[in-house]
């Protein structure tokens, strides 16, 4: 795990000045690699690449960046891992195309791959995570790539004649050509989704590369390059659905805990120590059951807790790792360690980022980092296997609502508008004891309240449109601002599935997977200098998700069921089975007590009428409803304070 960066200037440059743009850009970037730092450059070519260096593999000097190849051809700066790079090795041998290693690293394994076999075709062969620009000497073209899943960054864009690229945006903003001018439409796309989706980004001029793509730029038109694919989602997705696994459950089951298995064994690769982020849930859960199965000592997991009720999870981690005999660590957070966060945030998350996960997200970063430097997650099995209520919502809710007639699908939209979510929360608390399990429901005034927002929408996909939005018309709140296309807009980019829940599940894992999820635990965790690892988006593992039927992912109005019974082979079902919980704060009453005064500056009428981003009524309207209890709008409120935080902390940051 490393951060990478790099400039290009078209028309040469002198190598001092190549060289220190290079490494003020690199330095930026010292969390996401302290072990090591490198620079290289072409002065005649006005390339230069600096890489730091975290070091997990090889951690010799063998194992340095920038890399050169065998031959001298190529130059690479790589951020990542390549879990199947010993298996890569293997084939150059047999196919006597190997060179005389230095090392063992996964980066000096891709660079003769490339000599070997070209980019396109050694990206097809590998399995892992990364972002990397590469430098043709021959040629004098630049490649610039990223994972097929996308959880590594890589940003991109240029500044007159000068290309910048980095891992994070604040390399970019080191170079002294970067004009940090803010793009209105990705400001509306951050209110609507919480994030800026790929491929835009924050700044107008700069790009966010899209996972499974490829960015190659030669020497005679390198502006005029085009990203492309070298592997799609909607593809796996159409070949899964073509050829389903017709197994029976225990059959099933089997398949599927052999290829994640492979996968975490592959992952448990490290020169380092490694543990594990463990919940308590399902998928965290299976990812530790499965690295102990496979680890000869007891697995290292951590886990925060909170006090606050509805919130904690850490005593259901705590007896999962007593039953798996994991060596566990826990934390339990005060609100003011939570709060001591917030402050930070603007400089982790190089753009605007408004998922308020990030804090605790962070925490568990920190504590992990403590005692090792990887750990692996079980992000990605709600996409895969059918985890998020909205998927059974569009099974029932939905397709019930549907057979209503329109004028009463508004009648109970009201009716269930004039009860306040406080009050839904204390009725459900209620009855709680006399309801079935599938009642109990985290939050249940806001899923009420979504409900009566979604019961007069005209299509399934537009019911998706909304549940994956906070601000419903953000264009109408940010001033001078057209919110331009997305995936989830673009009905020419969407996958072909039959069925509501299953796309719905293909469009989670190509947005709100890579632009929401896996940006948090990015740079909350290289905040820390921790790599993560992701076993679920092994592609392998995702191409046979797509292969299991619906059926045996939702099952008696229960998701994830098959990847539960990969689990219950490790921990007994009463360990794990509760309602879904989200990783979350009581974000809701913080901002209505110990965050009060903070928000009210952030959002401030004549500051928001000053800087000119903002209408300042309606964030005001909605800022008094939620004070006054009426409303909880702690996700559209949040969004707007981080971007009024980082507006802040950019201002008063270094160019």
């Amino acid at each position: 795990m490393c951060g990478v960066t790099g400039l290009w200037q078209r028309h040469g440059g002198a190598r001092d000045t190549l060289l220190a743009q290079a490494q003020a850009m690199s330095a930026r970037l010292s969390h996401r690699g302290p072990d090591d730092s490198g620079v290289w450059c072409d002065e005649a070519a006005g390339i230069a690449l600096a890489q730091r260096r975290l070091s997990i593999l090889d951690l010799s000097p063998a194992g340095h960046q920038p890399m050169r190849s065998t031959d001298g051809r190529h130059v690479i700066v790589f951020n990542g891992e390549i879990y199947n790079h010993l298996e890569l090795r293997e084939r150059l041998h047999a196919e006597h195309a190997a060179p005389a290693w230095r090392g063992h690293s996964d980066t000096e394994t891709l660079l003769a791959c490339f000599v070997a076999w070209g980019v396109e075709r050694t990206l097809q062969a590998t399995g892992g995570m990364f972002a990397f620009a590469l430098w043709d000497r021959q040629q004098r073209s630049l490649t610039l790539a990223r994972d097929r899943m996308g959880e590594k960054p890589l940003y991109y864009g240029w500044q007159g004649d000068t290309l910048l690229f980095g891992s994070e945006l604040k390399a970019l903003k080191a170079h002294a050509a970067f004009r940090a001018d803010i793009d209105r439409g990705a400001l509306a796309l951050l209110l609507r989704h919480d994030c800026i989706p790929a491929p835009h980004a924050i700044y107008r001029g700069v790009s966010k590369l899209r996972p499974g793509h490829l960015l190659r730029m030669p020497a005679d038109a390198p502006r005029e390059a085009q990203p492309e694919p070298y592997w799609r989602y909607n593809e796996a997705v159409s070949a899964g659905l073509g050829e389903p696994l017709i197994a029976t459950d225990a059959a099933a089951t089997d398949a599927l805990e052999a290829q994640l298995g492979a996968s975490v064994g592959a992952q448990m690769l490290s020169d380092v120590p490694l543990g594990a982020f463990l919940s308590g849930g399902i998928d965290s859960s299976t990812i530790v059951a499965l690295m102990q199965a496979r680890s000869d000592r007891p697995v290292r997991t951590f886990t925060i807790g909170f006090s606050e009720s509805g919130y904690d999870e850490a005593a259901h981690a705590k007896a999962v790792a007593r039953h798996l005999g994991t060596e566990h660590t826990e934390l339990y957070v005060h609100p003011e360690d939570a709060l001591a966060v917030i402050p930070r945030l603007p400089a982790i998350f190089c753009e605007p980022f408004g998922d308020s996960s990030q804090i605790p997200t962070f925490l568990i970063s920190q504590l992990t980092r403590r005692e090792v430097t990887v750990a692996l997650s079980g992000d990605g099995g709600d996409e895969l296997f059918g985890g998020y209520n909205r998927y059974l919502a569009a099974r029932t809710t939905w397709e019930k609502a549907q057979r209503l007639p329109p004028l009463a699908r508004r009648a109970a939209a009201g009716a269930l508008r004039v009860v306040a979510p406080a009050a839904w929360d204390r009725l459900f608390e209620r009855i709680k004891p006399l309801s079935p399990k599938r009642w109990h429901l985290a939050t249940p005034g806001d899923k009420a309240q979504k409900l009566a927002d979604v019961l007069t929408l005209s299509s399934g996909q537009a019911f998706f449109l909304h549940l994956a939005s906070q601000w419903r018309d953000p264009a109408s709140i940010v001033l001078g601002a057209q919110e331009p296309p997305t995936l989830l807009t673009d009905p020419e980019a969407w996958p072909h599935t039959g069925n509501l829940a299953q796309w719905m599940m293909a469009m989670d894992a190509q947005t709100y997977l890579p632009d929401d999820i896996l940006v948090k635990v990015d740079r909350a965790a290289m905040a820390n200098s921790l790599e993560t690892r992701v076993p679920m988006l092994d592609h392998r593992v995702v191409e046979l998700a797509w292969r299991v039927p619906l059926r045996q992912k939702i099952r008696d109005g229960q998701g994830k069921w098959l990847l539960r019974q990969v689990l219950y082979r490790h921990v007994p079902r009463a360990l794990v089975e509760r309602p879904k919980m989200g990783f979350g704060i009581p974000l809701d009453s913080w901002l209505r007590g110990p965050l009060r005064d903070w928000a009210e500056a952030q959002l401030d009428e004549s500051r928001l009428r000053q800087e000119g981003y903002f209408q300042p009524a309606a964030i005001r309207q909605k800022w008094k409803e939620h004070l006054s209890g009426r409303r909880n709008w702690q996700h559209q409120l949040w969004t707007v304070l981080m971007f009024q935080a980082w507006l802040e902390e950019n201002r008063r940051a270094p160019a």
